[in-house]
């Protein structure tokens, strides 16, 4: 949604610490606010004409109103868009942990990379936790919020991803349709993240199962190949040493 009235930030009430008999943000809201917050994005890039990049969708940018209903906000760093280019070239802005890849090497911004900031917020909401944490070092867990949830997904460990402060009162498949959209929309390659309007029907329950069958194929193949090249590295050092080896045991 986008609108005025608002009260508080999202960010703001994740981060907190809880106080006693402070009620936490229950599931029922988040999933509210993560399908209201798609819907005000989907209507930037899509109703809006010009059409409006914001450019730092994150936890803090989402604001939350009396009732809890999610309003788009701080475009202080948005930009209109004539609806024929299909990037922008600028100076890059916006907050490290939610910029996408694209956007930090190359400067070129687009609904696409709104969308993968917006799959950064959905893992804040769901894990409670930050983007970037480097307090997570101590228990040799990944600094990135995206790394940390993709090798707890590939682990099938999806309780120990959600916000704790929630006592295991959550529905564990909605978190699994959080979780997976989340990770299409911060897929490495901006042309294979989904449009807002895309996440809004996964959100309600239309077209995920498809999407994701195809992402763990691609992810599967990737990992396949790193895993291929670095065999090959390692036997690549191993073999030079193995010369080293014998040419210095050779007659002198």
């Amino acid at each position: 949604m986008l609108g005025r009235n608002t009260s508080m930030r999202l960010s703001s009430i994740l981060d907190r610490e809880l106080k006693p008999r402070e009620p936490v943000l229950d599931w029922p809201t988040r999933k509210r606010v993560a399908l209201g917050t798609a819907r005000g994005l989907e209507y930037l890039h899509e109703h809006c004409n010009p059409k409006i990049i914001h450019r730092d969708v994150k936890a803090a940018n989402v604001l939350l109103d009396e009732d809890f209903e999610a309003v788009v906000g701080d475009f202080g760093l948005a930009k209109l868009v004539d609806v024929r280019k299909t990037n922008v070239t600028t100076q890059v802005r916006g907050t490290m942990g939610h910029i996408a890849p694209e956007y930090l090497s190359t400067g070129k911004s687009s609904e696409r990379t709104d969308v993968f900031g917006y799959g950064i917020m959905l893992l804040e909401l769901v894990t409670g936790q930050r983007a970037i944490d480097f307090s997570r070092l101590e228990e040799d867990d990944d600094v990135l919020l995206l790394d940390l949830v993709k090798k707890l997904e590939r682990e099938k460990k999806l309780d120990a991803i959600v916000d704790c402060n929630l006592n295991r009162n959550y529905n564990i498949q909605e978190v699994e349709i959080m979780i997976q959209v989340a990770l299409l929309c911060t897929q490495s390659s901006p042309e294979d993240r989904p449009a807002m309007s895309s996440v809004v029907r996964m959100l309600e329950g239309e077209g995920l199962a498809e999407r994701w069958e195809e992402w763990q194929h691609l992810e599967v193949t990737r990992r396949h190949e790193y895993e291929r090249v670095q065999r090959r590295f390692d036997w690549g050092e191993d073999s030079i040493y193995s010369q080293d080896a014998i040419e210095l045991s050779g007659a002198r």
